[in-house]
């Protein structure tokens, strides 16, 4: 593997904003820190850039540049101060500020795995505490919320974000209690709000027994570490690689944390750790004693293996405090998350949709396409089903020839895709994969907003279920959200139906209840994009709905449930009268067939122009030809699949052990 490098300066990058931050900065500083980089497929570089060029740092890195910093500081009483992690050249302009807050360590380098992506979304600035440092928790907040003071006037239409891990989480929660009227975002990793319910509490006691100098207590602490010293030796046996290779790597990792820990508990005495047990104790009462008035959209990170505080427990109680808050559980995690392996920041603001760039999300502008690795990590959950599925694309070309695969999906957008819901919404997760897979284009997808915000608690799942629809482009249905796709030439995924189509009644598979109006017909007309009905098929070969809605409201207990189910999420199609407009939440009771096979067809495009967009009857006519053709495609396929010699199960697993699991299994002749 390649070695390759970047730099981390002190303070050069916000010289220039010195007299705005308010605090001393120090010599500029440069640290060397050794990173390793990879090469990948060719499809990979040309789709995502250099972001995926770069591997992300381990944890030796945390530990090399922890290692300079704090020897830097030794005998420094310096102040705290902010440093900018990446060269000037690779910070990204005109992007949201993040400040990152650290824990209990100080050093401001908790992220060092996460720079580069960030950089590429974010203006990074990290908080330095040096070791000998004994700033008062109102003075750190005080200086934080300085700079974010200055940073909203001189960018006031911009969020800024605060990431706070433990320590850092309970200063961004008293920053923004200070501060309601500023647009902050705080994502924070494992609070210390709970300090007052952790063992970390007994251990100022037993600090004040120790000697001066604690030279075992680092490597205790780092073995707690996941990814740390013990677990990495452990990796080695568990990778199976022969005894003299596995022996050599243990060793190496041995010299390494004992060179590392050496320098650490030279630096970090027994008076230190007391200040900072300390500073948690008293940022953890006030922020506890401040929640009320935090008003900030906040994305909690709970790790369920967190062995320093009871995080687990932590996000479920803040969740239910503050009245802008999601939680993300990580339960095999431990205390420093972002640390550890598989933690990507990157990955998680944007499957949870918390990056914006302006005062209001703008899920054109501010949506960023799944990298390579981030498509496969949420994709390849949807593999077995694939396999299950075994879904067979058709498309139609200009002049009028059926293909397989999506070959006659127009490539320049605007382009919407309009066709029937299956049962469920089982359609959502084969076709924007495949869009993606076989023709490079992001598929975004109009979708229920209750898949993005909840009213209030209740009995629907979490939002964080869709998070892998929403990393794949998924938009809450609109008609601003409608017109701005359009705008942006877009391929746009739309289902009429709606979710009264998704849970249908018994017997009313591949039933079209569309509503009357033709809004998007007009939509379309008004930017010159191509309509191009499509259906879906298969659902009867694996569900069978056996208790429906009207079987359930016959029961004046559960239907008093499902309207309070239906009221925890935002409603659409309040004006639509009738059964088109009747959207209430409940679940079909189904019994599984034996699972046949999914089929998309891709009728031929319709254009539309100046005509549908002057003329309401004309915009009519298009709106009558594309549920016309979305008809034919749901029966042509549905009489051509029974002469699908792989229609059921078997037949396919037979063909992908002959000829390999990717092996594309033969359909119906067209």
């Amino acid at each position: 593997m390649a070695a390759t490098g970047f730099h981390i300066l002190s303070a050069v990058g916000l010289r220039k904003h010195k007299h705005s931050l308010g605090v001393s900065l120090p010599p500029a500083r440069r640290l060397s820190v050794s990173v390793s980089s990879f090469s990948a497929e060719q499809w990979r570089l040309e789709r995502l850039g250099d972001s995926e060029k770069r591997s992300a740092n381990n944890f030796w890195d945390y530990l090399e540049a922890a290692r300079d910093f704090i020897s830097r500081d030794c005998g420094d009483d310096g102040p705290s101060r902010w440093f900018s992690p990446l060269e000037s050249k690779a910070r990204c302009d005109g992007a949201p500020l993040l400040l990152f807050l650290p824990g209990i360590d100080g050093n401001g380098l908790g992220l060092v795995r996460q720079h580069q992506k960030l950089g590429e979304m974010f203006d990074i600035w990290c908080l330095h505490i040096p070791p000998t440092n004994r700033t008062a928790l109102p003075d750190l907040v005080g200086m934080v919320e300085t700079t974010v003071k200055s940073e909203n006037q001189r960018s006031p239409g911009k969020p800024i974000y605060l990431v706070g891990e433990s320590l850092g989480a309970c200063i961004a929660l008293a920053v923004a209690a200070c501060n309601p009227e500023i647009d902050l975002i705080l994502i924070l990793s494992n609070p210390a709000t709970s300090f007052g319910n952790s063992s970390l509490q007994l251990l100022a006691p037993l600090l004040k027994l120790l000697p001066e100098q604690l030279d075992l207590a680092f490597p205790a602490l780092l073995s707690l570490i996941p990814g740390g010293p013990l677990k990495r030796m452990i990796a080695h046996w568990a990778r199976g690689l022969p005894e003299k290779e596995t022996a050599a790597n243990i060793y190496q990792d041995l010299v390494t944390t004992s060179t590392f820990t050496s320098i650490l508990a030279d630096t970090f005495r027994k008076e230190t750790l007391l200040w900072k047990l300390k500073l948690l104790d008293a940022a953890a009462l006030f922020a506890n004693a401040h929640l009320h008035l935090v008003q900030a959209h906040t994305l909690i990170l709970s790790s369920g293996n967190d062995q320093i505080l009871p995080s687990k427990w932590e996000g479920k109680r803040l969740r239910k405090i503050l009245p802008k808050c999601e939680v993300r559980s990580f339960k095999d995690n431990g205390h420093c998350l972002f640390l550890e392996d598989g933690i990507d920041l990157v990955s998680i603001i944007k499957a949870t949709s918390f990056y914006r760039r302006g005062s209001h999300q703008d899920y054109i502008s501010d949506y960023i396409p799944p990298t390579f690795s981030e498509f496969n990590k949420s994709y390849g959950v949807n593999r077995l089903l694939e396999l299950i599925m075994g879904p067979v694309f058709l498309s139609t070309t200009e002049d009028g020839k059926v293909v397989r695969g999506l070959g006659g999906i127009p490539s320049e957008g605007p382009v919407l895709l309009v066709g029937n819901h299956m049962l469920l919404a089982s359609d959502k997760i084969s076709l924007p994969g495949q869009f993606v897979h076989e023709r490079n284009i992001n598929l975004r997808p109009l979708v229920h907003p209750m898949m993005f915000t909840r009213l209030r608690d209740g009995l629907l799942p979490d939002v964080s279920v869709y998070d892998t629809l929403r990393m794949m482009g998924s938009v809450p249905i609109s008609a601003t959200h409608l017109h701005n796709l359009l705008s942006a030439k877009s391929h746009i995924l739309l289902f009429p139906g709606g979710i009264r189509e998704a849970l249908h009644r018994k017997g009313e598979e591949y039933k079209l209840m569309w509503p009357e109006k033709a809004e998007f017909v007009r939509a379309a007309a008004k930017f010159g994009a191509k309509i191009v009905p499509f259906c879906g098929v298969g659902e009867d070969d694996f569900l069978k709905v056996v208790v429906d809605y009207n079987d359930q409201i016959k029961v004046p207990i559960v239907k008093e449930v499902l309207k309070r189910v239906t009221e925890e999420g935002p409603g659409v199609r309040g004006s639509v009268e009738g059964e088109e407009g009747n959207q209430d939440f409940h679940m079909p009771g189904v019994i599984p067939k034996w699972p046949g096979r999914y089929y998309y067809y891709f009728g031929k495009e319709i254009a539309t122009g100046e005509e549908e967009l002057r003329d309401r009857d004309k915009a009519k006519e298009v709106y009558a030809e594309v549920k016309k053709e979305v008809e034919r495609c749901l029966k042509f396929v549905k009489q051509k699949r029974e002469e699908d010699p792989y229609r059921p199960l078997l037949p396919r697993l037979h063909y992908h052990l002959q000829h390999g699991l990717l092996a594309q299994v033969p359909t119906f002749p067209f």
